[in-house]
């Protein structure tokens, strides 16, 4: 089976919570290769309010949660019951598994939070092939020279005119091929 992105209810103002909860209840019951990653929708807000400047974090999607996982029965049972979670979204209820999202929602999600569906070193290594998704070199494929762990940030060679060029790209750009 795969992994795959998934919407889980909460109770507002508890995500923080839950996304805790959950984690533990993965690590103690042995489910972290099936509950791999799970994500708060947070956004950074820059306030100036009588001259003086604040940041800010709001939640994109208040009570609701995204949890990375492979769909298993004992993975859903663990997500389904951990307190304080009231349900997934995309499943009609009665014991049918919900649906995934589609990985642009996924890509539209994160990226907007800074982050990636495609985890550096477990998903990708230097020699893979990859297409580029977004910037100027949309729809292109390219192959993988280097990698910066900390930034995120890829170098690519990508054939134009007929001669390879390496280019730096973000991990929000590319998916792999």
């Amino acid at each position: 089976m795969q992994k795959e992105w998934y919407v889980v209810n909460t109770y507002s103002g508890h995500e923080n919570k839950v996304k805790e909860k959950l984690e533990m209840r993965a690590n103690s019951m042995g489910m972290e290769d099936y509950i791999l990653r799970v994500v708060v929708p947070e956004q950074k807000e820059v306030e100036t309010k009588d001259g003086v400047t604040s940041t800010k974090i709001r939640k994109m999607f208040p009570g609701y949660i995204l949890v990375e996982m492979v769909m298993t029965d004992e993975a859903w049972f663990i997500v389904r019951n951990t307190p304080g979670v009231t349900g997934f979204i995309g499943s009609s209820g009665k014991g049918a598994k919900p649906f995934p999202l589609t990985p642009q929602e996924v890509d539209r999600i994160l990226g907007s939070m800074g982050l990636s569906r495609i985890e550096l070193g477990n998903d990708l290594k230097v020699g893979d092939m990859v297409h580029v998704t977004g910037g100027p070199f949309a729809s292109m494929y390219g192959k993988i020279k280097n990698m910066d762990l900390e930034t995120g940030k890829l170098e690519i060679a990508l054939d134009l005119f007929g001669q390879e060029t390496t280019v730096e790209l973000e991990l929000s750009q590319i998916e792999k091929a």
